[in-house]
């Protein structure tokens, strides 16, 4: 299987971002053979993570080198990227020029956003993935989802299957496995409780409830956006 030498991947950071969405596919990326990792956004000072504690930048967006693999994280602030122009124009030049455009957790909302999903199936984490019909995508409850040159993981943790997916297309499943092996990626959670089908009902419906009327509604305004720019 022949990939690009150097492999390229650009990760878009902002603040409010989910560290694990970004930190779990990225520690996979960093055993990868040739392979770049570049954090881009329009500084390279400290960004805040949902943690509490920052994370730096590479590299700007200005100045960032074209991806193989474009990939957006999610978060709180991946509605907030829905007003910031500059960051979806970065998204659509690299996603133009990238071998592979892809996210993780709710980072689909904002590759969305930027008209990278329209009449694709894609996914997001549970609780908010029916909205993204509302930006022209065609939400997919499953673990990760491939439709062309799409991958996108749902929720959080989902980014490290999405990222063995991603190595196994690009590498081969060899590499793959070599990479899962050294993580020792072997998964036993202590409960039975990280899907919605299996979780408590009430504390499925308390965590739907969470999700705000705000982000709805950010998310209806990137859609009349999306429609604007399409007539």
């Amino acid at each position: 299987m022949v990939s690009p030498s150097p492999l390229r991947i650009v990760a878009l950071l902002f603040p409010d971002v989910t560290q694990l969405d970004l930190t779990g596919p990225a520690q996979v990326f960093s055993r990868l053979p040739d392979t770049e990792v570049h954090l881009a956004w329009h500084d390279t000072r400290p960004v805040v993570t949902d943690c509490g504690w920052s994370i730096v930048p590479t590299t700007t967006l200005a100045d960032c080198p074209q991806a193989d693999v474009l990939f957006v994280p999610g978060g709180k602030g991946a509605f907030d990227l829905f007003d910031d122009k500059v960051a979806l124009d970065f998204l659509r030049r690299q996603a133009a020029g990238a071998s592979w455009v892809t996210s993780v957790c709710t980072g689909s909302f904002t590759l969305a956003a930027a008209g990278l999903l329209t009449g694709r199936r894609a996914t997001s984490h549970w609780s908010a993935l029916p909205m993204l019909a509302e930006l022209g995508a065609i939400p997919t409850s499953e673990r990760v989802v491939i439709d062309g040159n799409r991958i996108t993981g749902a929720g959080v943790t989902s980014g490290i299957d999405f990222a063995l997916v991603l190595a196994a297309r690009i590498f081969g499943d060899d590499v793959a496995k070599r990479v899962q092996l050294r993580l020792e990626y072997d998964p036993a959670p202590p409960f039975d409780a990280g899907s919605p089908a299996t979780a408590d009902p009430e504390l499925v419906a308390a965590t739907i409830g969470r999700v705000d009327e705000a982000r709805l509604q950010a998310v209806r305004r990137a859609a009349a956006r999306l429609g604007e720019s399409a007539r």
